[in-house]
């Protein structure tokens, strides 16, 4: 049974990991035959915004590892904790977390930085061969822990020039595609789709996250 890390930036699609997408990755990976192991790194959120109202809460502090073990039953690991041979495939459901958390891509842009514990599983898992899978957003964050390394490999994250743009100043080809569909990098095993970036529907966004999953286990 192959082990597949699953990479969380909290819980909620304006502050955290967004809760479709995570919980689809989670359900195709056990569906296709994937032990899935949950992790997110221990620090504190950018901000915390109260999803009813939009808004962000002010004064009000979550930290992302707590947050994100709602999503898996409290099943959850600290970033730091895990190795690159504790898994077989490493995967990054979208949400606004992952470029507020992860990175601060939401504030910078592509002058963003990158959490140490994010940037060293990213490149250890590519430099193992081992395969990579980011939905949504996440593109962002494994572009730009990639950046510098010489690696040259294509992601999506649909078709908003503006962040393609900001991926590719980070050295890594866009490629537009659909919500329903998947970008594959075969030489270096990386496997994005845009779910929420251009998704509308549940079941639009599955139908492009379980072809990415099946792809990511595939490359394994």
């Amino acid at each position: 049974m192959p082990k597949v890390g699953v990479v969380l930036s909290g819980c909620g699609v304006f502050d955290g990991a967004e809760i479709h997408e995570a919980v689809l990755t989670l359900y195709f990976l056990q569906k296709n035959g994937a032990e899935t192991i949950c992790m997110a790194p221990d620090i504190d959120q950018l901000h915390v915004v109260d999803h009813l109202k939009g808004e962000v809460a002010e004064g009000e502090k979550r930290n992302v590892l707590t947050e994100a073990a709602r999503i898996c039953r409290g099943d959850i690991r600290n970033l730091a904790d895990v190795k690159v041979s504790d898994f077989d495939a490493l995967i990054f459901p979208g949400g606004f977390g992952t470029a507020k958390n992860l990175t601060d891509f939401a504030v910078k842009g592509a002058d963003c930085g990158i959490n140490p514990e994010v940037l060293r599983i990213v490149r250890e898992t590519v430099m193992a061969k081992k395969p990579l899978g980011a939905i949504c957003i996440a593109p962002v964050v494994a572009a730009k822990a990639l950046a510098g390394t010489g690696i040259k490999t294509s992601v999506t994250i649909g078709n908003d020039e503006g962040t393609a743009e900001a991926v590719e100043t980070f050295g890594v080809a866009h490629v537009n595609c659909s919500a329903k569909d998947f970008v594959a990098d075969e030489k270096n095993k990386i496997v994005s789709s845009p779910a929420y970036m251009l998704g509308q529907s549940i079941p639009e966004v599955a139908e492009g996250i379980e072809k990415t999953v099946k792809k990511l286990l595939a490359m394994i």
